[in-house]
């Protein structure tokens, strides 16, 4: 295909090879996004294969957090292929960044179980998890920049937005690839054996990337540049060594990513998490009702992208953060009103205390679920938040036994397990509904949309994910235009993979800790809040507008 120059005197359509240019760096990245997401989607059965050797709630721990490493090293990822595609180009680092991830989940179909060849297997699965991490570090960054520097000046909004559907593309067809397997196998031999065909999938989607990628040329912005003999020779030393870049990134992060990462997650992530953990949703259930809102906005993405071209991409993006911020606590508690009405009137008509030896008590922030709690009091708070009930510490004279106080009935709470018979009881006769009650939403088929309770969820669902299209659908453009093409790709990729990977990425696990450390089911909404609103007053004050930059010229 012939190279395509990004200029404002030009017709306003698409032409061929910039479609060819989208669609090639935005498959490759639907690709990679599949093969991260195969993981997380079934972690449990990666525990059970890798991690045998540790009792159940451990081996998930550790499954957890091996897919957890992939999110905390994107920013290094971003910052190895980030400096290769400043020096050599976007073309090739990009090409190498999806051979990583595609053989790494290859690798992973074929990787033998603990049972196998003990301790080496969860050894070489953590270290296929750093790779896929680090090449997702790379993709994201490359294939943004590659598409905005094609686009003609006035509509890289609009372009680099078709990059932003590949991380809710890539998860649907990680979830399809599964389903149907699962479908093909059954249920004991997909634990068994199945689990590793999606895996193995991936080297087809490899394989159709590589040769997609392979007849791209250079981007002709970089391409142009590099002719002139003015690209950067130690894009590092230039993006983080100098201040008033240096600034800049930091800029993006605080004024932009950091709250566009955390929105994201809490529409599209947590939101799943809360309707699963806490309103006790069936996860069939709960997995339509993200993917119908999903379906019904993903397609919003573009019209912002498209959006930002016009109005700018600063107004849009801290738009959708301040908004989330007032109105995320609202949504959720809509949310339970619909979900589960029943938990709703057990909140607000129940009052429940922990009353106990305050040296005794310890602290239950426990992100990354590696702690075990032995004193009574920290397991009955635990019990009570993993049972959805909000609840209150009150202190009790010291040296004295642990209970908890229903309603002004008091129970007590000796012993150092996690359960209590009386307490089970006493919190279902005040109204606590359990996982399978009748109220509950609950869909019956994926096409079982219609009924008001399941309409009013996903409608609200759907709210979420307009917010993560505003914050989202313009935010690869506006990365792109804050940097110097010479180092634009180191600069870019660091902020965004910081923001996402590790602001975004670590909420699911902080939020519940949240949650069950204070014993309110929306406690763990004040951390993408603050993160959201902090990201839009810094923006608003210092980040600058970008949509009228010409980055031919810079």
């Amino acid at each position: 295909m012939s190279t395509v120059t990004a200029t404002s005197a030009r017709p306003s359509g698409m032409t061929k090879d910039e479609r060819f240019v989208i669609l090639a760096s935005s498959l490759g990245t639907v690709f990679e996004w599949y093969d991260f997401y195969l993981y997380g989607s079934l972690a449990g059965i990666i525990g059970a294969q890798f991690f045998s050797d540790y009792p159940p709630a451990t081996r998930d721990i550790f499954a957890l957090l091996a897919f957890a490493a992939g999110f905390l090293v994107r920013p290094f990822g971003a910052i190895v292929f980030g400096r290769v595609g400043d020096i050599v180009g976007r073309k090739y680092t990009f090409l190498v960044t999806i051979l990583i991830m595609g053989l790494s989940t290859f690798i992973v179909g074929l990787l033998p179980s603990a049972k196998t060849i003990g301790f080496a297997a969860p050894v070489i699965l953590i270290g296929l998890r750093l790779l896929q991490g680090l090449a997702l570090g790379g993709e994201y960054g490359g294939a943004a920049t590659y598409v905005a520097e094609h686009a003609p000046q006035g509509r890289r909004g609009y372009y680099t937005s078709f990059i932003q559907t590949t991380a809710t593309l890539g998860l649907f067809l990680s979830l399809l690839v599964i389903l149907f397997t699962r479908s093909i196998t059954g249920e004991k031999e997909f634990a068994d054996w199945g689990w590793r065909v999606p895996f193995l999938v991936s080297v087809f989607l490899l394989g159709i990337s590589v040769w997609i990628r392979l007849r791209l040329n250079e981007s002709p912005v970089f391409q142009r540049m590099k002719d002139e003999g003015k690209s950067s020779k130690a894009p590092l030393t230039e993006a983080f060594a100098n201040w008033s870049n240096a600034k800049i990134v930091l800029l993006a992060l605080l004024g932009g990513t950091m709250g566009q990462g955390v929105v994201w997650y809490t529409g599209q992530f947590y939101a799943l998490f809360f309707l699963q953990a806490i309103l006790k949703v069936d996860g069939y259930t709960s997995n339509l009702l993200i993917a119908w809102s999903l379906l019904f906005g993903t397609g919003f993405f573009i019209v912002f992208g498209a959006l930002s071209d016009r109005i700018g991409r600063k107004p849009i993006i801290l738009a959708g953060c301040a908004i989330a911020a007032l109105t995320f606590i609202p949504i959720f508690k809509m949310i339970t009103t619909n979900a589960n009405p029943a938990l709703e009137k057990a909140i607000e008509a129940t009052k429940v205390d922990v009353v106990a030896d305050p040296a005794g008590c310890g602290d239950l922030f426990n992100p990354v679920g590696t702690r075990i709690f032995t004193a009574p009091c920290d397991l009955a708070r635990a019990f009570l938040a993993q049972s959805s009930v909000r609840y209150s510490t009150t202190p009790g004279a010291a040296g004295s036994g642990v209970k908890v106080v229903i309603n002004g009935k008091e129970i007590p709470y000796p012993d150092a397990k996690a359960g209590n018979p009386a307490v089970t009881a006493a919190i279902a006769a005040a109204g606590y509904p359990k996982a399978g009650d009748s109220g509950i939403v609950k869909m019956a088929h994926p096409f079982d949309i219609f009924r008001p309770q399941v309409a009013a969820v996903i409608g609200l669902l759907f709210i979420l994910v307009i917010f993560v299209t505003m914050v989202y659908g313009p935010i690869a453009a506006m990365l792109v235009e804050l940097f110097p093409t010479k180092i634009r790709y180191t600069s870019m990729s660091l902020p965004y993979h910081i923001g996402n990977g590790w602001f975004g990425g670590l909420l699911p696990a902080t939020a519940f800790a949240i949650v069950a450390s204070t014993g309110d089911i929306y406690a763990g909404l004040w951390y993408p809040i603050i993160f959201a609103a902090i990201t839009a007053v810094v923006g608003a004050i210092f980040l600058p507008e970008t949509k009228d930059v010409d980055i031919s010229k810079t």
